[in-house]
């Protein structure tokens, strides 16, 4: 907790430095703008409100539970064509296929998921897994992610979140899918189930637990207050979850979020998103390596107002952290579980 030191990443096979004193260093830098409170709850020229026209003049229908659409501005396409021969082994190039979909959370745009009941938070993990199994179908890889707040990059407050299916496995999915088969060839186990088995013992780093799930602040967290999702039981793939795994996934996810506005008494900012096992031609390989578990990655460091800024050091030559993972999950694990509000 008082000196630097390196921690090892087993799942992404690299370090991060821990330099836990120098959060105490005063700051004279950028204060990020809190987001707004003021959100309405229907304004009919926000695309993704009931009944209001998107970008491609297509009209959202009355939807008042989960509503998924395809992406009006997407990165991936089905139908892109083959990129050109490359001449030279330094100039790769190689096809990018896929989908991209959005999909909101509930018709109101002033709630987010920690306001929301837990019946409809099980909608919308039932939504994720019925596209993970639609699309998954014939896609090697399905990202489901949500990036929430300004902060983050998000152009819209409404409740959302974006699903990428792509014909190729993205960097993480390469790394995570190598790691994870490394390990379980070599311990027998695999690498997460074993991972919250024993912090799941420890505890030092736990932060909300139920019978199905548990979140902790992982050992090698890079950002101040990431945590990672995982189940108890060994789980590929978020549509292989059962029925009162969902239920109590809801129920911890909607502690965790809680826990996250009330650390700065704000709507915290994050990007989050899921890891499984890959589908696709992939249904019919041996994917037990694999355990499904979701990031998130919040940026903020001493308050609402200061984030962490991911440059120089960290850009140039790796991972570093202001406080250690034991001190932000001992922060995380005392707050109240009844949200602010």
């Amino acid at each position: 907790a008082e000196h630097q030191h390196a921690r090892y990443n087993p799942l992404r096979d690299d370090w991060v430095l821990v330099s836990a004193h120098r959060v105490k260093r005063p700051w004279q830098g950028q204060l990020e703008k809190p987001p707004a409170e003021d959100v309405p709850r229907w304004d009919p020229k926000n695309p993704l409100c009931p009944g209001a026209t998107r970008a491609n003049g297509e009209v959202n229908p009355q939807y008042e539970g989960t509503f998924v659409f395809p992406n009006d501005f997407p990165a991936l396409q089905p139908d892109a064509p083959e990129p050109d021969d490359s001449d030279h082994p330094l100039f790769r190039a190689a096809p990018a296929r896929g989908v991209c979909k959005v999909m909101c959370f509930h018709p109101w745009s002033d709630l987010t998921l920690p306001l929301m009941s837990l019946p409809e938070i099980r909608a919308v993990i039932d939504a994720w897994a019925e596209l993970a199994t639609e699309l998954g179908a014939s896609y090697p890889w399905v990202q489901i992610f949500e990036n929430k707040g300004a902060m983050m990059g998000c152009s819209n407050p409404h409740p959302h979140c974006q699903v990428w299916a792509s014909s190729f496995l993205p960097n993480e999915a390469c790394l995570e899918d190598r790691t994870q088969r490394q390990h379980l060839s070599q311990y027998g186990v695999p690498m997460l189930l074993e991972y919250a088995e024993q912090e799941a013992h420890r505890k030092e780093r736990l932060v909300v637990e139920n019978a199905d799930w548990l979140v902790v602040v992982p050992y090698w967290a890079t950002w101040p207050y990431q945590t990672l999702l995982l189940p108890r039981r060994h789980v590929c793939r978020l549509q292989d979850l059962s029925d009162s795994e969902r239920n109590n996934l809801a129920s911890i996810m909607q502690r965790l979020l809680t826990k996250y506005d009330n650390l700065f008494e704000v709507s915290f900012p994050y990007s989050m998103g899921w890891h499984g096992a890959p589908t696709g031609p992939y249904l019919e390989e041996d994917c037990r390596h694999w355990q499904l578990h979701a990031h998130y990655y919040p940026p903020l460091l001493r308050s609402a107002t200061v984030r962490k800024f991911m440059v120089g050091y960290e850009m140039l030559a790796q991972a570093q952290r202001d406080l250690t993972p034991e001190q932000a999950a001992e922060r995380l694990r005392s707050l109240p579980e009844v949200h602010y509000k």
